[in-house]
């Protein structure tokens, strides 16, 4: 027996019948005046398996406008990211800092 769900068959809110995207989230990388160009360009090919030519214009973005987008995806892709980075700096004592946010 198949069953169909339509809105007037329910007692329930239109907006609980649609069913909602979950928030996408943007891992933004910050600039900073101590961490060296190549290891950002490092991180980032091997953190976010960029290319080569990616990184370095993902690092030149982050140098010239102070912070750059990495990546996009869910808020624990996005938080795990982070840390990730993070802590991966943080090995190699370098202060880089990654943020996550709403993507709008």
């Amino acid at each position: 027996m198949k069953f169909q769900l339509d809105k007037e068959s329910t007692n329930l809110p239109e907006e609980a019948i649609k069913q909602e995207k979950p928030s996408l989230f943007q891992i933004i990388l910050h600039n900073d005046d101590f961490t060296p160009k190549e290891f950002v360009i490092e991180m980032l090919q091997k953190l976010f398996f960029m290319d080569r030519l990616k990184a370095s214009n993902v690092s030149l973005e982050a140098h010239t406008n102070g912070m750059a987008i990495c990546s996009t995806g869910s808020k624990d892709y996005a938080e795990s990211k982070v840390l990730q980075v993070v802590e991966y700096a943080k090995e190699k004592e370098f202060p880089l800092m990654c943020t996550a946010e709403v993507a709008v």
